[in-house]
């Protein structure tokens, strides 16, 4: 007899995705980061945490968070599913495919909203998008009004 639960599999499957996506992020930014040594865009956000970098920093973190989130609620379906071998059909599988989808994209564009608002509000978005000809990052404190 097999015991695997849909549900717990479909959530840990998007949490190994989701994972995948900020590891990306991160290496993009760290690849950039080494690519273009004018500005150094780690100091740069570290020192303006009090401005629209905050943003960035908050996005990656909620970002991580969401990962860890998405795991943890796999293995609730997964005990729903195996250990009180409840059945998740109907209903419960309307709801199941809501806190799937509410989890990935609706989480994801959240914090990757975020993400973009720190770069954009710092200046750092610019850097990048100039492959590092930019001598000064112009900060938009504005950027999310």
């Amino acid at each position: 007899m097999e015991r695997t639960g849909s549900w717990g599999n479909k959530f840990i499957l998007s949490a190994i995705i989701q994972g995948a996506i900020i590891t990306g992020l991160t290496i993009s930014v760290v690849g950039a980061q080494m690519i273009s040594s004018s500005v150094n865009i780690i100091q740069f956000l570290s020192l303006s945490f009090e401005g629209p970098a905050k943003w960035f920093f908050l996005g990656y973190i909620f970002y991580m968070i969401l990962v860890v989130a998405i795991a943890t609620t796999a293995i609730f379906y997964n005990h729903l599913e195996i250990n009180m071998e409840k059945k998740i059909r109907g209903v419960r599988a309307i709801m199941a495919w809501i806190h799937l989808i509410g989890m990935n994209v609706g989480g994801a564009a959240t914090t990757i909203s975020m993400i973009l608002a720190g770069l954009m509000g710092s200046g750092a978005l610019d850097l990048i998008l100039s492959a590092g000809n930019t001598t000064e990052l112009q900060q938009d404190p504005a950027i999310m009004d």
